[in-house]
């Protein structure tokens, strides 16, 4: 059910700011989506903050007419833990980059994950680095050649969503830049969900590393390559949809539909599952291992939230303690005098 604001349109949410990315980068799309998705949510501008990091997919918030902070490389979701902690009434997003959150952000994302935070993680991948002029990512595939790699990148690539669901996220999902209509209700269903919403975008950079997620967009190819992800709903794929996912094992493995395999043999996605394990088994499937890419939502599960824990924890000081004395604190316990 919309709950949109009566006269709240996509292009109120547009700010004043020249967009200034490259002609064709991805980015244009999800900046697109996310200001198509925004009205149907009901909350005011004044009411939605964005905070981003270093890096081209970082002046999102400057593109956007609504509260923003255009902060240091990789530590946006700290400041987005300061704010969404003492303002949780608050719609708070991260949009950062598969530099920017992977690599110098690594940490502070793992931890913000795993104490679920009440926010929502929009991480642009496109495999470079993209603003410091094409320099290989935490996500360059092995073997990957750039200014930074002359003769080939040697480090074993991080995977987003890998990472995100063994931090215990409670919300993960995937969209492509250019799947319109798969990107914008990936976006409200991130918004919608109650703890830290982690969302990886496929996003190409037209200057630095072209047709890096080709196969995943290309007409002839991507029902082949990539598989969306239905709750309760069996992993089907392929142009004929006539291909399956199902477990061998632990292990997943394509099949074909017919030649005595039913739709009832392959694996069924639940995204509610509490266990984690399922759903990072399909953030492990890879096109290069000859299986189609999941797109859509991994995982979505309720949990307790950060921001609401501790400021239970300040309502109940208060109740026991009363609202405290900065001064008196400032001159209790062991003090003592510098000369």
């Amino acid at each position: 059910m919309s709950t949109e604001l009566p006269g709240l349109k996509a292009k109120d949410f547009e700010s004043d700011q020249d967009v200034r990315w490259c002609p064709g980068c991805g980015d244009y799309s999800i900046l697109a989506q996310m200001k198509k998705m925004l009205p149907s949510l009901g909350v005011e501008r004044e009411n939605v903050c964005f905070i981003s990091g270093i890096g081209c997919s970082s002046r999102f918030p400057y593109y956007m007419n609504t509260y923003g902070i255009h902060s240091i490389h990789g530590r946006a979701p700290a400041l987005a833990t300061g704010l969404k902690v003492v303002r949780p009434d608050l719609m708070v997003w991260v949009i950062t980059g598969d530099g920017d959150g992977l690599s110098i952000g690594g940490n502070h994302l793992m931890h913000v994950i795993r104490r679920n935070l009440d926010i929502n993680i929009i991480l642009f991948n496109n495999r470079i680095y993209g603003l410091t002029k094409g320099q290989y990512s935490p996500t360059s595939p092995l073997g990957k050649t750039t200014k930074s790699t002359p003769m080939g990148s040697v480090d074993n690539p991080l995977y987003p969503l890998s990472i995100a669901i063994g931090c215990e996220a409670t919300f993960v999902a995937r969209s492509i830049d250019t799947h319109i209509k798969h990107l914008e209700p990936t976006l409200r269903r991130a918004a919608e969900h109650r703890g830290t919403a982690f969302v990886e975008v496929y996003q190409n950079c037209n200057i630095f590393n072209d047709g890096a997620w080709d196969y995943t967009k290309d007409r002839q190819t991507k029902l082949e390559n990539t598989i969306e992800l239905e709750h309760g709903k069996p992993l089907i794929f392929g142009t004929n949809r006539d291909k399956g996912i199902r477990l061998n094992g632990l292990e997943p493995e394509v099949v074909e539909l017919g030649k005595g395999i039913t739709e009832d043999d392959l694996l069924f996605h639940d995204e509610k599952a509490i266990e984690p394990s399922l759903a990072y088994l399909l953030s492990r499937m890879r096109h290069e291992d000859g299986f189609p890419e999941p797109i859509g939502v991994f995982r979505s599960i309720d949990a307790p939230r950060y921001d609401q824990e501790v400021n239970a924890q300040v309502t109940a000081a208060k109740e026991r303690r009363g609202d405290g004395d900065l001064n008196t604190l400032f001159n209790s316990g062991e003090t003592w005098t510098v000369l």
